[in-house]
This record gives C-alpha cells, sequence and structure tokens, in this order.
C-alpha cells in the first residue's frame, strides 16, 4: 500500500483495538424471522423488517409481474426521462396514506433527508436539531451553510431557550427531529415541538423512519399518531424497514414537493427508484391499507420481548415502540455479547459508538410481525443464558 494511503490500515488497527471494527455477516436467505448465514439458521432479532414484508409472497408476486410490464431500471434521472406513470401513482398513494397535499418518492431515506435540508435551508437561515437525531440529518445539515443549533434530546425547555436566544436571527428557521429515535426506541415529542415552533415561527420537518409501518393507524406514521395532520410541515420517511423495500419519501403541501422536485439534487442527479422498488413499495401499501393486523401483531411482540428481558435484569433504556434496546455498556463487552448470542443461534447485532454514545453499547433487539410467541421465548432463553454467563444479569 502506498504511503499516503496507510493512514486507513492505522485507524482500522485503531478500530480493532478499541472493540469498534464491525464483523458484518452474510446473508444466505430471505429476510425473515429466521435467516440463513454460513449454512446455519439463526433467530433475526436485528433486521428493520418490521412488518415482515421483505420476502411476503404476495408482495413478490405483484413486483414480479410489474418487472414483466416495465422492466426493472428506470434508466434517467426523474427530470430527464426516468418518470414512470408507476412513480407518480406510487406518489399520488404515499400522499393519501399520509394525509398530505402531496409526495415525492427518493432512493433511500438519506436520500431523502439530503433532498430537504441542503435545499431549503441556506447561509444565514438556522437548523434546530435534536442531539440525538440520525446519521443522515447531522450529514444532510452539514451540507448546508445554515448554522446548526443542538438542543438536548427531547428537552422541551432547552428547545424553548435556544429558539429564544435566536429569535432575530433574520434567516429561516427550520426544526429537524427523528420521529422514533432508532437506537433508544422513544418517540418524538411532536405536539410540544410543533405548539413551541409555531409560537417563534419555524418550519418543522420530521423524519419518520422508524414510524412508518409501526406508529399511527394502520402504521401512517407519528403525524397520525398525535393527529397533527396539517400541522407538520415536511414529513420524511423511508420504506427500507416496515415496507420491507427501498426507497425514501418526503411529504407535505404541494408546493414543497413541486420545489423539491425542481431543486433537489438527489432527484436531480441521481436515477429515479427502481421498477422492482416502486413496484414492492405499492404492494407494502395495498396490505398496510388492507388491515392493521401486522401492526398490531408487531407491537404485541415488542411488548412481550420488552417485558420479558426486562422482568430478567436486562438494562432495556425507556423505549416507547418496539425497539428493544439491550444496554450492555463498553463496546467490547457488547460485541462479545452478540458473538455469544451467535454461537447460540441467534442473529442481533452489537450497536457501539459511533452510532451510540461511549458507554452505551448494546443489543438492539428488533422483533417483526413475522416473529412467533416460540421464536422469541427462543430469544430470551439465549439472551438469558448469555447474560447469565457474562454477568450481565444474575
Amino acid at each position: 500500500m502506498a504511503a499516503s494511503l496507510a493512514f486507513m490500515s492505522e485507524e482500522l488497527d485503531r478500530m480493532k483495538r478499541e472493540g469498534l471494527y464491525g464483523n458484518i455477516r452474510t446473508l444466505e436467505s430471505p429476510q425473515g424471522a429466521t435467516v440463513k448465514i454460513g449454512g446455519k439458521e439463526y433467530l433475526n432479532l436485528c433486521s428493520n423488517n418490521y412488518l415482515g414484508f421483505a420476502n411476503d409472497p404476495k408482495i413478490c408476486e405483484k413486483t414480479k409481474a410489474m418487472i414483466d410490464k416495465y422492466g426493472v431500471g428506470p434508466g434517467a434521472v426523474r427530470t430527464i426521462a426516468g418518470t414512470m406513470d408507476i412513480h407518480l401513482e406510487l406518489e399520488k398513494r404515499l400522499a393519501a396514506f399520509k394525509g398530505a397535499e402531496a409526495a415525492i418518492v427518493l432512493q433511500s431515506g438519506f436520500c431523502a433527508n439530503l433532498a430537504v435540508i441542503p435545499t431549503l435551508m441556506v447561509e444565514g437561515d438556522l437548523i434546530f436539531s435534536d442531539s440525538l437525531n440520525h446519521a443522515s440529518i447531522i450529514d444532510a445539515c452539514r451540507l448546508t451553510k445554515a448554522k446548526v443549533i443542538r438542543f438536548e434530546h427531547s428537552d422541551m425547555n432547552d428547545l424553548r431557550k435556544k429558539l429564544e436566544e435566536n429569535a432575530s436571527n433574520p434567516g429561516k428557521k427550520m426544526l429537524i427531529t427523528d420521529g422514533v429515535f432508532s437506537m433508544d426506541g422513544d418517540i418524538a415529542r411532536l405536539p410540544e415541538i410543533v405548539k413551541i415552533c409555531n409560537e417563534f415561527g419555524v418550519m418543522t420537518a420530521v423524519d419518520d423512519a422508524h414510524g412508518e409501518g409501526v406508529l399511527g393507524k394502520g402504521g401512517r406514521g407519528i403525524v397520525d399518531h398525535f393527529n397533527l395532520h396539517g400541522k407538520v410541515d415536511i414529513e420524511i420517511g423511508t420504506m427500507s424497514k416496515a415496507f420491507g423495500v427501498m426507497g425514501g419519501m418526503v411529504a407535505g403541501s404541494a408546493v414543497l414537493v413541486d420545489f423539491l422536485r425542481q431543486k433537489a439534487r438527489t432527484n436531480l442527479f441521481s436515477s429515479a427508484l427502481t421498477v422492482p422498488d416502486v413496484a414492492a413499495n405499492m404492494a407494502a401499501l395495498d396490505m398496510m391499507e388492507a388491515s392493521d393486523e401486522r401492526v398490531n401483531k408487531l407491537w404485541e411482540n415488542g411488548d412481550y420481548l420488552k417485558a420479558e428481558l426486562k422482568s430478567a435484569g436486562f438494562d432495556v433504556g425507556n423505549s416507547e415502540t418496539p425497539i428493544t434496546p439491550v444496554i450492555i455498556g463498553e463496546a467490547q463487552a457488547a460485541k462479545d455479547f452478540s458473538a455469544k448470542l451467535f454461537e447460540n443461534g441467534v442473529f442481533a447485532t452489537a450497536i457501539v459508538f459511533p452510532t451510540v454514545p461511549r458507554g452505551t453499547a448494546r443489543i438492539r433487539a428488533m422483533v417483526s410481525a413475522a416473529h412467533s410467541k416460540a421464536d422469541l421465548d427462543k430469544g430470551i432463553s439465549i439472551f438469558v443464558k448469555v447474560g447469565k454467563e457474562m454477568g450481565v444479569v444474575k
């Protein structure tokens, strides 16, 4: 390796020493309640496939049919030759699902944040960002020349203080927050945020990546959950989690969506969402609109797992959603815990710094509507076995 590239090896060595180097598993089967890795079957407790849609036969069937009609690739960016009628149909349906005037689909949830924040906010503007916001929000803010002001996580007193301190700033102001915080599972205090921001004339934007398909009627998200339709300016989301597919979305006013179509760089300079993704997302919408059975099952499974692990003595934080953080502490301990789970047939990845603060490394146990009670009981017993072996629980 050239001397100029030596810094990469040095950094990787440091990560390994500090227990921050990730061992990435390779799946050899569809995403489901169980997965095959290295020829063996493992209970899957670390996927975001909340509703079990990633390998649903009905979704696969409808996707294959649309591939036969449209092919697989869009062939261009949306603004040149990549907009198909199915893109417009998906956007119309997403807007109706979210209770918004309009919606635009992007390549991913990350791209959706990159479409919104740098497009709307410029030099001289202010962005108020929750201290635990997702990396895609942080990176999108960095791409602007706006000043970013962090407020303490879900601390409404600190938010009000920061807004008061900057009330005289002449530029535009935006507040951006996760809807569901993916590492802790708590829900943004959106009604209070909207109320405070209205007092100060601040735009509100919520990234509902972990609320889509989870919160609200039939999984319509955090705005529906709190009955805030028309009161939140911008809803940002993803179809890579509960939808079981891929793609991002932004929902809001017709003017907002038109503005993003014309100016958002992820719409202008990256190819449109693929045909299979569009087809599968529409099929997932069909299922969510038809029944809330999967959403209810997800919550039932999440409540059960959380209660049983807490009863066994694990620290599961203050999650308000099916996300169950099992907080271990130091990075290497969490990695060792994950490795022992794997040895016993459970696939549950350790989450360490910088994804979570130092000293709060964890196993983020993710349930799905596809899990049976027997699946969860098996997982709980193995968590307890490993926890006792490592002295995490008594």
